[in-house]
């Protein structure tokens, strides 16, 4: 319909959020039920289910109607409030992106990501990436097609990589990277020749009902609301917002590695906190959430790292460890932690590496991906990219493909372009952490203290509250600045130099 009406046109804005918002939960309801609770034989009749769903949401997002009135309100955004026209400029992108993505690819390929969760836990369990690869290919191909569709005038990872942090490019990461390599390589070499301290405590056993007690104390000690953010367990760790009054988190416990579940359950928390942060105003409506991956992941390493490896954080909680595992703890102090958990070494698996190497993980997905995409690498020579890499940059081989390019979720959810988001997020909380203690003073106090809420109160303002109110780069700027990867890359240097007397 023709829109004439400024009061009618916000009126119909209002309606199509409430209704995009109300179907993206049930869809996001059934991908957590399926990461986590539901059989694997549930994936063809969830797949019909979410094929409806998915085809209701490109029709809202695409149709004419919404076409009509996205530009209407394009053309009298002078006259809307801000919240109103920050909204109808995210719909009018997404239409307009939507718009050049045929109805059924869009719904095909939400029908192949409904499956390929399940097609890559079961390769994941039994390391079988050949029959992962099928759906894999097709997932690539998908994202090749779409890198067109969303702007056909970059680079085809290019487009990729603005669709999780806007204005990102293979330049910049190129450059990016390349600073992170010059510390990271340095301090890896001379670390090495340093005596490492002794984590054999941590690969005792360690119940898995003590760890799901001590994931839910993690959870109370940064801060989370029981009412507001439920724990449950999957193969890879994930968050899952619906909105600022319901978050849920996943995480994974080993018996002989009980550190994988700490962080990852901190990791997680540091991404609920960001959405449960977000102002009431902006539920129900497209400006809920994070306004990036980039400054998502800020948040989750922020809380894992800056704030969970710190000696002060690991004192706070030792007590309660040695409390629920005081076998496995006895004779070793909260500084025997501390120095465990922040051990510096290559590995093979990126959820498990610690916060120096981290960062080379990253930067072979990145090449990967790449080559994916620029269709320079096969899907089936991925393995041996993949140990390639891992030998080049980290030096070490890598004894199968579950430890290898089975190991991360990430591209059986379509997140291609997705990965370089966490070397950012690291390195925007670098920055972060020091305009905080600027206005703040030092940090670690507060975190001996237990006052985490000092600290989330001052991300609150400063980052959570705008949701997607505000573009990523406005509100990491209007905090702190001008991205700068020296603040990341002095922080790393200042910590491991510390941590190992070099």
């Amino acid at each position: 319909m023709p829109y004439t009406n400024l009061n009618d046109a916000i009126a119909r804005l209002d309606e199509i959020e409430a209704t995009a918002s109300a179907y993206g939960h049930a869809m996001g309801v059934l991908s957590l039920d399926a990461a986590t609770a539901a059989p694997l034989g549930s994936a063809e009749g969830r797949g019909k289910t979410m094929a409806v769903l998915s085809s209701v949401i490109y029709e809202l997002a695409a149709s004419d109607d919404t076409r009509e009135l996205t530009k209407y309100l394009s053309d009298h955004a002078d006259e809307l409030d801000p919240v109103h026209r920050r909204q109808a400029e995210i719909r009018k992108k997404d239409c307009e992106q939507l718009t050049r993505i045929p109805q059924e690819e869009y719904v095909a390929y939400n029908v192949l990501l409904n499956k390929a969760e399940g097609i890559w836990r079961v390769a994941k369990q039994n390391n079988d990436f050949a029959a992962f690869a099928p759906t894999l290919s097709e997932i690539v191909a998908f994202n090749r097609k779409f890198a067109g569709y969303y702007d056909a005038e970059k680079e085809p990872y290019d487009a990729l990589l603005n669709e999780y942090e806007e204005g990102l490019t293979m330049q910049t990461l190129d450059a990016f990277f390349a600073r992170l390599r010059g510390v990271i390589v340095p301090l890896v070499h001379a670390i090495s020749e340093k005596e490492q301290p002794d984590t054999a405590f941590l690969e005792q056993s360690y119940p898995i009902e003590g760890q799901k007690k001590l994931a839910k104390y993690l959870m109370e000690v940064i801060g989370l609301d029981p009412n507001a953010c439920t724990i449950a367990e999957s193969e890879h760790p994930f968050t899952c917002g619906f909105n600022n009054k319901d978050v849920r988190i996943t995480t994974h416990y080993y018996e002989n590695h009980p550190t994988f579940s700490i962080f990852s359950t901190i990791h997680e928390g540091g991404h609920a906190l960001y959405e449960l942060g977000v102002e009431d105003a902006y539920n129900g409506t497209c400006l809920t959430g994070g306004a990036s991956m980039g400054i998502h992941e800020s948040q989750s390493r922020f809380y894992e790292n800056i704030i969970g490896r710190s000696l002060e954080f690991i004192e706070l909680i030792f007590p309660k460890m040695q409390e629920i595992f005081p076998e496995q703890l006895a004779g070793v102090t909260a500084y025997d932690l501390y120095r465990a958990v922040n051990k510096a070494q290559p590995s093979l698996v990126r959820t498990e590496s610690d916060e120096l190497t981290y960062a080379l993980h990253i930067m072979i997905r990145y090449e990967i991906e790449k080559q994916l995409i620029a269709g320079t690498l096969e899907v089936a020579d991925v393995p041996a990219e993949w140990n390639r890499l891992y030998k080049e940059y980290l030096g070490v081989d890598v004894p199968s493909d579950t430890q290898g390019c089975l190991q991360d979720s990430h591209w059986s959810g379509g997140s291609i372009g997705y990965f370089p988001s966490y070397a950012l997020g690291s390195a925007y909380g670098a920055q972060m952490k020091h305009v905080m203690e600027s206005e703040l003073g030092p940090i670690a106090p507060c975190i001996a203290r237990g006052e985490i809420g000092t600290i989330t109160a001052w991300l609150r303002e400063h980052i959570h509250r705008f949701g997607n109110f505000k573009k990523p780069a406005a509100i990491f700027e209007d905090a702190c600045g001008k991205f700068d990867p020296d603040y990341f890359a002095n922080y790393l240097q200042e910590k491991y130099s510390k941590l190992y007397e070099l």
